[in-house]
């Protein structure tokens, strides 16, 4: 089972970078969805309302995904959540490099 709080703060430690917002869709496929957000120019009380919000266990290694989303970072660069047969996990994007 994965924290899903606990899953974010590990990928903004990993990556050094600072969250601007993050939109999280959690979708099970026998409940309704529930969205967590995070709007940008978030204060400390809206960033650990968040968090408060994420504070569940899921199970990211098997079965449907459960989470679906976009974290937004200041750098520009964004993560958002990848599957594979039942498997989930946040990547990491930036932009490429303009190549000619």
């Amino acid at each position: 089972m994965t924290n899903a709080r606990q899953e974010l703060l590990d990928l903004t430690t990993r990556l050094g970078l600072a969250v601007e917002a993050v939109s999280i869709r959690v979708g099970y496929y026998y409940e309704d969805e529930v969205k967590v957000i995070l709007k940008q120019n978030y204060n400390d009380i809206d960033y650990k309302e968040f968090l408060s919000k994420l504070e569940f266990t899921y199970d990211s290694g098997f079965g449907c995904q459960e989470l679906f989303g976009r974290i937004w970072f200041k750098d520009g660069s964004w993560a958002t959540r990848g599957e594979y047969d039942g498997s989930e996990w946040w990547e990491h994007h930036t932009r490429p490099e303009i190549e000619y």
